[in-house]
């Protein structure tokens, strides 16, 4: 499971059993995102979540970081037995409103910023998966 972790929202995606390939799952609010997590992880087997780490283009923790840390170290004491990780989130915004654009979205779909969110985390996800391999 990858997160792209938002102040308003989170936008959460998925994979196969076999890992091969990323999912958009929802983007949820961030006030309503452990209660979605301890629902989601009763009903499914989730050994990983992936954050996504916000750098800027030097490398530098971009402007979420601080609530990124925080965020973490509650998913490790709430969900202890999970493996948490992090992947640079670097331009996954930007490449999530690509592909909607390269997708022939209208424009009101183009504008959705949970859709922007939900690509992200697929984002994510898709290169933690293949620097996994």
């Amino acid at each position: 499971m990858a997160i792209d972790y938002g102040t308003k929202r989170v936008g959460i995606a998925v994979t196969d059993p076999l890992q091969i390939i990323a999912t958009g799952l929802t983007t949820v609010a961030t006030k309503d995102l452990f209660t979605f997590l301890q629902q989601y992880l009763s009903e499914e087997a989730v050994s990983c979540i992936v954050v996504g780490e916000p750098l800027d283009l030097n490398g530098q923790p971009a402007e979420v970081a601080p609530a990124i840390k925080p965020f973490k170290e509650r998913l490790g004491k709430t969900f202890p037995d999970l493996r948490i990780e992090s992947q640079d989130e670097r331009f996954t915004s930007v490449d999530a409103k690509r592909i909607i654009l390269q997708s022939g979205a209208k424009k009101k779909k183009r504008r959705d910023k949970a859709l922007v969110d939900k690509i992200s985390a697929v984002l994510i996800l898709q290169d933690f998966l293949e620097h996994q391999r």
